[in-house]
Formats: C-alpha cells, structure tokens, sequence
C-alpha cells in the first residue's frame, strides 16, 4: 500500500482568497497555534475532494488523462474556479481512478493531513456509484481498500475513521438502492452510514426515500446534504422527517423556516456547516459575506452547528482554517468554539463509551489551549 510524506496546506494560502475579515480580530501566532492544536472531529469531508494536487498530478500522468497541468493548477483554488468542483469530481472517476489502490492512497493521505491538524476523528464520504459504473471498480474491492486505508491510518498517525458511502442524487434512485444493497452485503464495521450529496437542485429528497428506508432498517446511520446551494427549507424538513436523518449537511436554509429550526433545535441534530461553503462566496457581496452568511443565524436559532472542510485541498481549506474562520470572520468567541466542538463529539457516529472519554479529554485540553491565548 502507498506510503507518504506528510502535507500540508499553507495557512495564509488557505485563507488567501477568502474575504478579509471586518470582525477587528487580531490573529496572532497563538491562536494559529490554538486553532491547529484543539482536539477536532471532522463530520463533513468529501473523499475526492481531498485529493492532494501532487497526487492528481500523478494519477493523471500514470493514466495519461486528458487533462492538462494548467488545468489541473486551476481546480486547486478558493473561490471562482475555471471548472466546478463536481466536474473535477466526476474527472477524477472518469480519468484516474483506475485501481483500488488509488482510493487507498487518496484515503490515506486524507487521514494523514487531517491527523497533522489534530483532527481525532473523521467520518468521511464516498460516491460508490461513480468509482463502481465509472471507474470501473468493484464495490468490495474499493471499500476494502478505504478501510485498509483507515485501519493503516489509525496505526501511524492515531486518528480513528469512519467511512460514509454517498449517493450521487444525480443518478437514478435505483442506484441509490444498489448502494445499501453493496454496503449490506459487504460490512465493516469502519462503514458506518449513508449519505448523499451532489447537486441538489432539481433532486429533491424524496426521491430517495426507498435507499435511506432500507439503510436504516439495515441498521446504517443517516445523514444528508440539504438546504444547500440555497435550496428550500422544505428539503431540510424532508430530510428530516421522511429520510429520517440523524445529521444534516450544510442546512442553511433552515433560517427561512423557524419553526422548523425549533424543532431541530429541540431534538439536538447537529448541523456540519462548512464555512467556506462556495455558494455564499459567489452570491453574497464580499464585504458583507461573513455578515449575512446564514451559519450566524443558524447558532442565533440554537441548532447545533459543526464546522468541516467539504473539499480541503480542492477549495484550499484545512480544519484549522475552518475553525479560525468562526472565529475571525463569524464572530464566535472561543467558548463559542467548545460548544461546537462538543457538537461535533455528540454528532460523531460513535459509542456513548468514546463520547464519554472525548468530552472529558478534549475539555481539558481546549481549556489548557485557550488559556495561553492572549
């Protein structure tokens, strides 16, 4: 199995295309250093979009996909992008993804780079359909080859995974069926739950209601991407109520429904909002985005927020940048920061047991961080 060095995203790289903060906040080596250091669970990242830029670059040339380097320099940007992230996506199925071994690899050092910003713990998703119909794959072969990746992780670098295997919602329902049926038939204890995502506009929830019934009556956990991409509020309510899930990716929308909101709220699901979630960056105005982004009307309501990457290298994010970033930019003080990190302790697909011991060792060390800070 592939081994490497360990990556790293440059901070002042990662934020460089982000609007400047107007929160007045003064970011000193300390706090870069308290925002890598605390103990962080990571609910919400995308396996391909996490791919390193040097490992595309050495997949495409292994393939030899048609895909130039200039193009692929220009998929490893935050903000506008020659190409969407889906399409790079769906490049990385169609063009280089050839061999289990590959979703070893990316895996692996997905899990490495996460474990270097003290990520602790990562539930992270897969798109089955794409690496099955496309690449071309067997389901067992690959999600054998993500655990193993998982299992390595957790030897070298102490990080404990959990593999989400995705619907793509831009293909059949039934595909989405076919999907519980490979994790029924082949599984793992590392494979914890169904989700689903791509776009979600014109695919709607409910389409998907028969995948998510049979993965609960499976015993599988749920979550999904809803109320993004300034969807309706209404998916958000469908994911809820008719899919049954758990976990809601993204939600935004939620704030066009309070009542709604109340009700989540009340029932404690945790929200894995993503900070630099690209459809804010490109609708609201920059000097007003981090003001009228809805993640601030989201914690105002009392639901349970939780900040992740989405697509770490491919939106050039890493977890320490997500949390400096509801910091700076969001206006959450660093109590504010503890609650969420309990939120994502209490979102983590884990026994109560280990909820036990996190929310009793990563207190003392995030109490321990935040006291060295100015």
């Amino acid at each position: 199995m592939t081994r490497t060095t360990e990556h790293h995203i440059d901070m002042n790289e990662t934020l460089g295309n982000v609007p400047a903060s107007r929160s007045g906040v003064a970011i000193t080596p300390a706090h870069r250093h308290f925002f890598r250091a605390l103990p962080k669970a990571e609910l919400h990242c995308h396996l391909l979009g996490a791919v390193r830029h040097d490992t595309f670059i050495a997949l495409a040339e292994r393939t030899g996909a048609p895909i130039a380097r200039s193009e692929i320099d220009a998929f490893y940007t935050r903000g506008e992008k020659p190409v969407g992230v889906l399409r790079v996506l769906r490049a990385l199925d169609e063009y280089l993804l050839t061999r289990a071994d590959d979703l070893h690899r990316i895996a692996y050092e997905y899990l490495q780079d996460a474990a270097g910003q003290n990520v602790r713990h990562s539930e992270f998703f897969w798109n089955p359909t794409g690496t099955v119909r496309v690449s071309k794959i067997a389901y067992a072969d690959a999600q054998a080859a993500i655990v193993a990746a998982i299992r390595d992780a957790a030897r070298d670098f102490r990080i404990s995974a959990r593999l989400i295997p995705s619907i793509d919602r831009e293909a059949d329902p039934d595909e989405a069926v076919q999907v519980v049926a490979w994790m029924k038939a082949h599984r793992a204890d590392e494979v914890a739950g169904l989700g689903i995502d791509y776009r979600e506009n014109d695919r709607p929830p409910e389409l998907f209601w028969e995948a998510y019934r049979d993965a609960r009556a499976a015993g599988f956990r749920t979550t999904a991407h809803a109320g993004e991409f300034g969807m309706p509020a209404r998916n958000v309510e469908t994911a809820v109520d008719l899919l049954q899930c758990e976990r809601i990716d993204h939600g935004y929308t939620i704030v066009d429904d309070p009542a709604l909101a109340a009700r989540c709220a009340e029932r404690g699901i945790v929200f894995t909002v993503v900070p630099t979630n690209s459809y804010y960056l490109r609708t609201l105005p920059p000097e007003q985005w981090a003001e009228l982004h809805p993640l601030r009307r989201m914690a105002a309501l009392g639901l349970k927020i939780h900040p992740n990457t989405d697509d770490p290298t491919l939106h050039k994010v890493d977890p320490a940048g997500a949390w400096q970033l509801m910091f700076d930019h969001f206006g959450f003080g660093i109590a504010d920061l503890r609650r969420f990190m309990f939120n994502g302790i209490d979102g983590a697909w884990v026994d109560e047991s280990q909820r036990a011991q996190w929310r009793t060792a990563w207190a003392a060390e995030f109490d321990a961080l935040a006291a060295a800070l100015p």
